[in-house]
């Protein structure tokens, strides 16, 4: 269903020059910045902060309460920014950003702090969405893809720079450190957005869609709790509390769609799901996330307790599987805009994360840690093949108007998939974990109630000071239960390619977003209107420059490209 806007910016069209574009993309770079920094960082510290605020039992809540929220706005993010427009939603998504930050670093209690965190993911997940969207909107779809590479570079800056920084300030500063440098970050992306993101900002015709909004955020939130419970012992699959939120999931969705059927502009169309390239590719999405943010979820730990280093070096050994990820999506984005082609690279990213998969499933104690950086950067390189493609393909598959809807449900969905996958996966691997540690310290000895105690608070550095036959038996327990899981995601990600192979190709579109809508214009034209209002502006014959203020009465945007478009009938 499209979306019937009224904006000023339709009578008077920004002018989206090259000069324009970079601009606009450097305010999406420095938002973009702060939200992935601050996540690799705070990874890093999160033991140090969880026992320094007394919630070491109940520290899965700072994750979960930062996923619930980011995972809840995605939606509200890409709708609202195809009525509203996108400036104002992406301002406040850094202010809110930067704001948490603040309540983080001075948070006194842990229930406190894990409130924070989660207005920190209500900002988040509007920068991921919004800086996808307005990237859809400024660059064609045919040109999109080589602005992927900055883009992945940030992330890959990230993957590098968050462990060591977290690792510092844990060592030599304090945790509050983490959060402290997101201000200066905040305030400077939040000023290079205000003075460069010049977007048009529109007026709602049509009545927003609140109850869907509601449902959905309740389908959501019960999803997450249903699957957060489901993961945890205390609870698990078998508790009435965990199918509890599994029957609040069930009933708020078919409530929701049955409103969203009724609404006048509902807040994720329907008619999305009669598109065969959007559900195919939206599939993709949603497999690969159950496939992809277990094995990402798990590995980590795996390499922290089998070389014995720190969170910060640990998280350095993932940096092969960023180099992966960076240089496919750099790769691919500029392949498809000189080809025009994209089916090839979802079908190649299904290849190689199977691969790579497969080989995991070989993981043992011995496995020389080169070979796990190998088998990463293979299944890295398969990650960057599929992910900003299929963002990309679901883009040029919706009319102009539902580009934000679009990308958020995509995103919504494969977030959807991360829960299930990190929840279900991760309950296997700790169940088979917890007996496999409990025979390694049984098998060394001690009792059955000190076996129990010992894996409660086994650390690295507890195993480094650990006889080397109960240290190598701790190391094959992780690697015995580990292997098993990549196993089990093997289907999904089987899945995921058979979705590739009947991914529709056709052709990308030449017009950005706010071409198509009317509210800027592009390539040539732009860049000659711009030549215009700079020689009306500075005459090269030294003749004073003619007057652009309208006269009054005269409607006006309150920018110079605005005043050209008069000048121009």
């Amino acid at each position: 269903m499209s979306t019937t806007v009224g904006t000023k910016a339709a009578a008077a069209p920004l002018l989206l020059t090259q000069k324009r574009i970079w601009i606009i993309f450097s305010a999406l770079i420095a938002g973009m910045l702060l939200s992935s920094l601050d996540q690799t960082i705070v990874s890093t510290a999160m033991p140090t902060i969880v026992g320094k605020l007394g919630g070491v039992e109940h520290q899965a809540w700072i994750t979960t309460a930062y996923l619930l929220a980011t995972t809840i706005v995605m939606p509200i993010y890409g709708k609202f920014g195809d009525i509203l427009g996108r400036r104002n939603l992406f301002l406040v998504a850094i202010a809110l950003f930067t704001l948490a930050s603040v309540g983080c670093a001075f948070a006194t209690d842990f229930w406190g702090f894990v409130i924070f965190r989660a207005v920190q993911g209500l900002g988040g997940g509007g920068l991921m969405i919004l800086s996808q969207a307005i990237i859809a909107d400024i660059v064609p779809a045919k040109d999109r893809g080589k602005y992927m590479g900055p883009l992945g570079a940030i992330f890959g800056l990230s993957a590098v720079a968050g462990p060591l920084l977290g690792g510092f300030f844990v060592d030599h500063l304090t945790w509050e450190w983490a959060f402290y440098i997101n201000i200066p970050i905040g305030i400077a992306a939040f000023t290079i957005a205000w003075f460069t993101l010049t977007l048009p900002n529109k007026k709602a015709e049509k009545r927003i869609d609140i109850l869907g909004v509601l449902l959905l955020s309740a389908a959501t939130t019960c999803l997450i709790f249903f699957t957060d419970f489901g993961g945890k012992k205390d609870q698990g699959w078998d508790s009435p509390v965990t199918w509890a939120f599994g029957a609040g999931v069930v009933l708020a969705a078919a409530a929701f769609i049955l409103v969203e059927r009724r609404a006048e502009d509902p807040i994720i169309p329907l008619s999305l799901f009669k598109n065969p390239i959007f559900i195919n590719a939206t599939a993709i999405g949603f497999t690969l996330g159950l496939g992809m943010f277990a094995a990402i979820a798990f590995v980590p730990t795996f390499l922290q307790m089998s070389s014995g280093t720190s969170a910060a070096e640990s998280g350095l050994l993932m940096l092969p599987m960023m180099v992966g990820l960076m240089g496919m999506a750099i790769f691919s984005g500029i392949r498809i805009s000189k080809t025009g082609k994209y089916k090839m690279f979802p079908i190649l990213g299904g290849v190689l994360t199977i691969a790579a998969m497969l080989w995991l499933t070989t993981l043992t104690a011995a496995t020389p840690i080169w070979v796990i950086c190998v088998q990463l950067f293979i299944f890295g390189a398969g990650l960057g093949s599929i992910m900003q493609v299929i963002v990309l393909v679901v883009q040029n598959s919706v009319p102009a108007e539902q580009i934000g809807t679009a990308t958020s449900t995509n995103n919504y969905f494969r977030e959807v998939g991360a829960s299930l996958g990190v929840a279900v996966f991760g309950s296997i691997f700790t169940s088979r974990l917890s007996e496999s540690l409990t025979k390694a310290f049984t098998g060394a000895g001690a009792s059955s109630a000190d076996a129990s105690q010992s894996t409660k608070t086994l650390d690295p550095q507890a195993l480094s000071q650990l006889p080397a036959q109960l240290k190598d038996a701790i190391v094959n327990a992780y690697a015995d239960s580990l292997a098993p899981v990549f196993w089990y995601l093997l289907p999904f990600l089987g899945i995921a390619l058979l979705l590739a192979l009947t991914l529709k190709q056709i052709p990308l579109s030449d017009t950005a977003g706010m071409v198509a809508r009317g509210e800027a214009v592009g390539g040539e034209e732009a860049e000659r209107l711009e030549a215009e209002r700079a020689a009306v502006r500075h005459p090269a014959d030294g003749t004073e420059p003619v007057d652009t203020v309208p006269a009054k009465g005269d409607q006006t945007s309150g920018n110079d490209d605005a005043d050209l478009a008069r000048l121009h009938g």
